[in-house]
């Protein structure tokens, strides 16, 4: 496995109220990269060494906690009490034959503080003696069908687990799966816009849209001043934001004027991206958006810094942070992305990126949304395209897992 190159992706878990609680770590080799790996044991050991190692628990998961694939194999290996019982939920993999010693390793890892969860299953008596030692029951809700998934909950209700519905990826599929009294749930569903067209924005957004486009238009500080007073909760979260991450500053900023003058207009117009989406009408842990669009636009910048050739041109760069974060703001309004684009004066290259992936811009934005897919083909396909390598994304991911977590302290 030495010097293997592989990729690592992160897929998101939510609670009830839509907070990302965790992330299901997921692995493949660079040169096997089908999702039905057979080698599950050196895939999931690979991913245990890597997060140990080379990540760090802390770096890859925040304050999140992090859900780890095993198999039988991995599963009786003591290598497994190495992990951080308060960061890591054990994922048993759903061709783990039930068996009298698989059993009793459930029990003495339960009895160490471990929480086990069941992957992509089924209903069956058989199971019945994990049912009593796990924590958690990942159903898979389109395997499953939406017919038979009332009675199968019904039934594993008569044991004390939460419930996590995966593949969610619609708000029509998470309110049904919410009606059922699932805890949990797996996917970008709330990344998915119901209603598209002519939504009423907020007042407070509809500010925030405005000072985005003086500072694209190059307005002088007094304007852009008057414009953030309309709304004192919003001067007060992107002071928040700002202070939230370390930008050099020996001490903090406490007025919206000494932000505007200390970061100056190109830093400002991030932290204003950032603060719509940090925005909440009521008190409560940041939006799930604020996360992925701060790392798919950090992701974004920090893959232009590393092409050999665009890396150089600033200017191209920052237009990278800025379409990643934009890439989701259609999501945030509930408001056609053509419409937005159409408010706001933008780059011709980031709006070819917003409206169409097309373009250099373009390309990076497909790169980071495939790679929160874990599509991995598809990203090995746009790496070779813009000139990056294995190497660079995962340096990238990393930076990027670590700036985005500094920013999800803020809840």
């Amino acid at each position: 496995m030495a010097g293997q190159k592989f990729f690592l992706g992160r897929q998101p878990i939510l609670d009830q109220h839509e907070n990302i609680v965790a992330f299901e770590l997921l692995f493949r080799f660079s040169d096997c990269l089908a999702a039905d790996v057979t080698n599950y044991l050196q895939a999931s050991a690979s991913v245990i060494v890597d997060a140990l190692t080379e990540f760090g628990i802390e770096a890859l998961l925040g304050r999140h906690k992090g859900f780890i694939n095993v198999n039988t194999d991995l599963l009786m290996n003591d290598a497994l009490e190495l992990l951080p019982k308060d960061k890591i939920v054990i994922e048993l993999l759903e061709m783990i034959d039930v068996n009298a010693e698989v059993i009793d390793r459930c029990r003495q890892l339960n009895l160490q503080g471990f929480v086990l969860s069941l992957d992509d299953h089924v209903y069956s008596p058989r199971f019945e003696p994990l049912y009593r030692i796990v924590d958690i029951i990942k159903i898979d809700i389109l395997q499953v069908g939406e017919e038979e998934l009332p009675a199968m909950v019904k039934k594993l209700r008569a044991w004390p687990v939460k419930l996590l519905a995966e593949k969610v990826e619609t708000a029509m599929q998470y309110n049904l799966c919410r009606e059922l009294g699932f805890d949990l749930f797996q996917g970008y569903y709330f990344a998915h816009p119901v209603v598209l067209k002519r939504n009423r924005l907020d007042i407070s957004k509809v500010t925030l849209m405005q000072l985005l486009n003086q500072l694209l238009l190059n307005a002088d500080i007094k304007e852009i001043e008057d414009t953030f007073r309309q709304n004192p909760n919003l001067t007060y979260n992107l002071l928040r934001l700002v202070n939230s991450v370390a930008i050099g500053l020996r001490e903090k900023t406490k007025t919206l004027r000494h932000a505007i003058m200390v970061l100056g207009q190109q830093q400002l117009k991030r932290w204003i991206l950032l603060a719509l989406f940090a925005y909440k009408d009521t008190p409560g842990a940041i939006s799930p958006l604020l996360e992925i669009a701060a790392m798919r636009g950090r992701l974004m910048e920090l893959l232009a810094q590393k092409h050999p050739v665009l890396g150089r041109d600033h200017d191209y760069v920052d237009s990278a942070f800025m379409t990643g974060l934009l890439s989701l703001i259609d999501v945030l309004f509930g408001v056609a992305m053509d419409d937005i684009v159409a408010q706001l004066n933008l780059d011709k290259e980031i709006s070819q990126a917003l409206l169409a992936r097309e373009g250099r811009l373009g390309g990076l934005l497909q790169l980071a949304e495939k790679v929160e897919q874990v599509d991995f083909p598809s990203v090995l396909k746009l790496m070779a395209q813009s000139q990056l390598s294995i190497d660079h994304l995962m340096a990238a991911q990393l930076e990027a897992i670590n700036w985005t977590n500094s920013l999800s302290r803020l809840s």
